[in-house]
């Protein structure tokens, strides 16, 4: 299936001589949800403005349902709704008119439903007659993403859309976020909270230093580099991890009431079970176990650790 979005060997050097986007090549298919990860620094914005047309590349394509986001500016631009990082509003506006003026500007045909529809969504109906001045942060937030959704586009870009906000401000946006899916609308996110990446992502890229080192499907990613996690609650407490047990790489924890044993999934012997022998034969008497599931937090921290080959 071809890419609503596609990036072809995108590069971005700046006046300074800062290289923000080294040749980089990513596609994103109709209506999932892409998770576009990294530390700050590694270029996300950046390729998010790129590929909104408010950054101009210093090489590369971008096409947009096959608009090129350069030479078709208007038709590649009309497609997207952005909801940037910063909170950037006219402060004395209303929300009914920011919304409004929004879908204007991309030459929409009034809609007063659609609008009232959208504004009670995000539970703004109430505030429709406020300034923007007089709202809370997070009320200003979901202003951000009224305006990115009034020409009703068909991607929509969230950048950091969470920041700052509280936590059930955070379930309703999600909630949005899933809504919009379900009706056929491609969605970019990024985000500091890995784990709403983990629970609402399709896919994953991950870039570090301006280069894309991974692109994945989400549940495929956590199988193939996830690793388990096996803790083990024992009788009596230990002031040392026996040397009988020293091969195992075992971490001793809760005041040398558990020990923890990490293994690989995906490997022929996870050595469980010969841990559990052993064990009994240094008289080691188990409680209790149990074992957890790396999560994508700790799988991208090591991925944007991992020392990359110098070219």
């Amino acid at each position: 299936m071809p890419g609503v979005i596609s990036v072809s060997n995108l590069s971005k050097t700046y006046a300074s001589g800062f290289r923000a986007l080294n040749n980089i090549n990513l596609d994103i298919r109709p209506g999932e949800i892409f998770a576009l990860l990294g530390p700050n620094g590694a270029g996300k914005t950046t390729l998010i403005g790129v590929i909104c047309g408010i950054i101009t590349p210093s090489a590369g394509k971008v096409t947009v349902d096959g608009h090129d986001i350069l030479a078709d500016y208007r038709a590649a631009r009309s497609l997207i709704g952005l909801v940037p990082q910063e909170i950037m509003t006219a402060p004395f506006e209303t929300v009914w008119a920011a919304i409004t003026f929004s879908r204007g500007l991309f030459n929409k045909p009034k809609n007063t439903a659609y609008l009232e529809k959208l504004l009670k969504d995000l539970s703004l109906w109430d505030k429709r007659d406020s300034k923007i001045v007089a709202l809370s942060g997070g009320m200003k937030r979901r202003v951000l993403i009224a305006k990115a959704l009034a020409h009703e586009p068909q991607i929509l870009f969230l950048d950091e859309p969470t920041a700052g906000v509280d936590v059930e401000l955070r379930k309703d946006m999600w909630e949005i976020v899933r809504t919009l899916r379900a009706s056929g609308v491609t969605i970019i996110l990024t985000t500091h909270y890995l784990e709403e990446a983990e629970d609402m992502a399709d896919r994953v890229g991950v870039i570090t230093k301006g280069e894309i080192i991974l692109v994945e499907d989400k549940a495929g990613l956590m199988r193939r580099m996830g690793k388990k996690r096996l803790t083990l609650q024992i009788a009596n407490k230990l002031d040392a991890v026996p040397a009988a047990l020293s091969g195992f790489n075992l971490t001793l924890a809760s005041e040398g009431r558990e020990l923890i044993y990490g293994y690989d999934t995906q490997a022929e012997h996870t050595g469980v079970a010969t841990l559990l022998g052993e064990l009994s034969k240094a008289g080691v008497r188990i409680r209790d176990l149990h074992t957890t599931q790396s999560s994508l937090e700790e799988i991208f921290v090591g991925l944007v650790n991992e020392p990359r080959p110098q070219p």
